[in-house]
Parts: structure tokens; C-alpha cells; sequence
């Protein structure tokens, strides 16, 4: 895949309300490919129906969400343009993992092999006929990544990818991210770890409250929200560690739930 610098994803004004609250405020932003994006915010900020606003399964109160310059009803191969995983036990839990992928192959018209492909690119081979609803939380995040990754897609988005994984499983999302961004494809990945999206994403959206914080390189951000003498004093290589520093300073006015 030839990386490009026009926008895979792009957001334009996206508004979304409910009842007479504004959960996602005016948001505008683009998503390349050929590189790993980071989508950070506090819990209530507006990131899961962002997220749900690009990929069509809301509709906003104004603004456009594209992909590839066209709404995501108006794909015409969804499953090999966008893969999500937007909740990872949106399966039938009766089925057995390679059941849940087939129905969802088949009924994009995907063939059967790719089944059997991902099973084995997420470690689930030996599980697959095991029922889903018996998988621990990590098992059911690895099935929710085989379904994201089934046709193939251009662009990968990921929510909390690596809850309930375990440190092999957050290595293995880290380097499956890189890899795709590597061969060109467009990879938005929100998360509440910063250590994580410290050494996963090249670029971050920060969004707080429902309105776009932040929009650069995940180098950019630290160095900006961050103390400048603690930033000149940390060594290179450790400064991906002042992320969380960073995050906290530009978004404490924007917590919807803290501490007393």
C-alpha cells in the first residue's frame, strides 16, 4: 500500500447532542495513513461517539465524517476499507470464535481463508472452536481484533484495544499497529494508557469535554505540556514518560468525573 498524506479519515465540524448536552463539539481533525494516531481524552470527553460518528453508527447534528472522502454508508467493500473494534464482545456468545468470523465474512462476501488467517494472526488457532462467551476479557479483545482485521482493510481503528490483555498481548497490539501503519494502512487507536500510546502512536487527537484539545506529533505534545526544564533535563530516550504528565496538564479542566 503506498503511503499518501491526503486523510483516510476526516472529521469537518462534527457536532453530536443528546437531549441538551453536546457530547462532541464542533470537532475537526484528519487521519493519514502510513501512521499510528493516538485518540486521548478523560473518561465522558467525547471519544466513543467520535468514534461512532466516523464509522456511521451515529449521525451528527452538523458535520460530515468521510472516509476517503465519502460518508461510510457510501463504501462499497465497508469490511475491506475500515476495520473497527469498537466493543469487543459484540459476539454471539454461543458461537465459537471461527463461527462469529464466518458469519461475518460471508456475509461481505469475504472468503472463508481469511477466517483461518486472522484466527492465527491474533493467537486464537487452538481457541477457535471454543464457544466465545466462555473467553476471558484478553481472549474476547484478540476475537474483536480478528473481526476488525478480516477484509483486509485500508484503515484500523481500535478502541481500548489492549484492556484485559496481558503484557505479551499489549507488546503484540503495540507491534500489529506499527506493522500496519508500516505497510501503509491508516491506524487510529483510542486508549487511556499513555505509557502504551507513548511508544505506539507517531501522532495524537486530544479531545476534552467534546472539543478538539490537541492535534500533532506525540513528540510535539510532551514537549509542549510539559514543564520546560523537566523536559530539558530528561534524557531522550525517557521522555515518552512525561505523556501522562503532559495529558494531565492539558486536560484537568476537562475531567468530567474527579475526586473530591
Amino acid at each position: 500500500m503506498r503511503t499518501t498524506d491526503a486523510p483516510a479519515l476526516e472529521a469537518r465540524g462534527l457536532t453530536r447532542r443528546y437531549g441538551g448536552r453536546t457530547v462532541v463539539d464542533d470537532v475537526s481533525f484528519q487521519v493519514v495513513p502510513g501512521r499510528v494516531t493516538g485518540f486521548l481524552g478523560p473518561n465522558g470527553a467525547g471519544k466513543s461517539t467520535t468514534l461512532r460518528l466516523l464509522l456511521g453508527l451515529e449521525r451528527p447534528d452538523s458535520g460530515e465524517a468521510l472516509v476517503f472522502g465519502r460518508p461510510y454508508a457510501e463504501l462499497e467493500a465497508p469490511l475491506a476499507t475500515v476495520g473497527a473494534l469498537l466493543e469487543a464482545r459484540s459476539f454471539h456468545p454461543g458461537r465459537s470464535a471461527r463461527n462469529h468470523l464466518l458469519a461475518l465474512a460471508r456475509s461481505a462476501g469475504l472468503p472463508d481463508a481469511r477466517v483461518e488467517h486472522v484466527l492465527a494472526q491474533v493467537g486464537l488457532a487452538e481457541a477457535a472452536d471454543r464457544r466465545a462467551g466462555g473467553f476471558s476479557l484478553g481472549m474476547g479483545q484478540r476475537l474483536g481484533i480478528a473481526a476488525a482485521l478480516l477484509g483486509d482493510p485500508r484503515v484500523v481503528v481500535l478502541d481500548e484495544p489492549v484492556n484485559g490483555l496481558d503484557p505479551e498481548g499489549i507488546l503484540w497490539v503495540r507491534t500489529l499497529a506499527r506493522r500496519l501503519a508500516a505497510e501503509g494502512r491508516t491506524v487510529l487507536i483510542s486508549s487511556h494508557l499513555m505509557n502504551e500510546m507513548a511508544l505506539t502512536a507517531d501522532h495524537l487527537l486530544v479531545i476534552g469535554r467534546g472539543r478538539l484539545l490537541a492535534d500533532c506529533s506525540t513528540a510535539e505534545f510532551i514537549e509542549r505540556h510539559t514543564d520546560p526544564e523537566v523536559y530539558a533535563a530528561t534524557p531522550a530516550v525517557a521522555r515518552p514518560a512525561l505523556l501522562e504528565e503532559a495529558f494531565l496538564r492539558l486536560t484537568s479542566d476537562s475531567a468530567q468525573y474527579t475526586a473530591a
